[in-house]
């Protein structure tokens, strides 16, 4: 593990070549949010980091981008977007858009438009990506129902209609959604200290997604440590980068478990993967 307080464009050009197996990451986008004044963030940042992953990212490896656009004077930036065809010109296949759907944040946007309720989250690939493991967990419509089908027989090997029980569980799509605000994204209380932080259930199941255990994990934009906690707790190497001092002490605290952490409530096992 290596937690790194300073600016992730420097590392991105030093560290050595393709080394990185699944980056899970937020960055401060649109300048939505100050971060302690710590970052200043625009096209130039943008495309230096983009440029960076590509570097150190393995042949295989995957990067999840998880973005959102400001509104301003009436209209959507459409940053997200250009940052995405961005990236294929870097190199990046645009593996999937994903859909983070937050539930019980409350009315956020334009009173002119509906309710905005979700971010992208690009995965983005060097390659074919080399480990997609895709969750199962969705619980179909007509599960444990039986239904008719055509069958094949034994004795005369013609088509005839027979009986089955439809599946539980089915692969999940790629809208996924979540319960954040204050101990639903997690039990940490000292993580909401940082102003934007995702829940600890998104980056657990992007990394199981994505990697396979001793896989290195990594966090440009490290914030108050989400990815990097769910790394360690999946058995995954990590490094993280945070260029604010009181962020990366949060970070720091929680992926090191030197304040106390609080385990996730959860109501089920984790959700099988196949």
């Amino acid at each position: 593990m290596k937690l790194v307080h300073g600016d992730c464009r420097e590392y991105l050009f030093t560290c050595e070549l393709d080394s990185i197996d699944l980056t899970v990451t937020s960055p401060p986008y649109d300048n939505l949010r100050t971060y302690n004044n710590s970052s200043t963030w625009g096209w130039a940042e943008f495309s230096a980091i983009a440029a960076g992953l590509w570097r150190v990212t393995k042949p295989g490896g995957v990067v999840v981008w998880v973005v959102g656009d400001a509104t301003i004077k009436g209209s959507e930036t459409g940053t997200s977007f250009k940052q995405a065809l961005y990236f294929k010109e870097v190199g990046f296949n645009l593996h999937d858009t994903m859909i983070y759907k937050q539930k019980g944040t409350g009315a956020k946007g334009s009173c002119y438009s509906y309710w905005q309720g979700f971010e992208y989250m690009f995965v983005l690939s060097k390659e074919r990506p080399k480990t997609v493991n895709r969750i199962a967990d969705k619980i179909g419509k007509y599960a444990g129902k039986k239904s008719w089908g055509k069958g094949k027989t034994e004795d005369r090997g013609n088509r005839s209609l027979s009986r089955h029980t439809n599946s539980m569980i089915s692969i999940r799509d790629n809208v996924w959604e979540y319960v954040v605000g204050f101990q639903n994204s997690t039990t940490d209380r000292i993580a909401f200290d940082h102003p934007a932080i995702f829940p600890e259930k998104l980056a657990h199941d992007h990394i199981i997604s994505w990697s396979n255990e001793g896989d290195t994990v990594f966090d440009p934009f490290m914030g108050s440590g989400t990815t990097g906690k769910m790394a360690k707790q999946l058995n995954r190497d990590f490094i993280g980068i945070e260029i604010d001092k009181e962020y990366f002490e949060i970070a720091k605290q929680r992926i090191e478990g030197t304040q106390y952490n609080q385990p996730i409530n959860r109501t089920q096992k984790d959700a099988p993967v196949i």
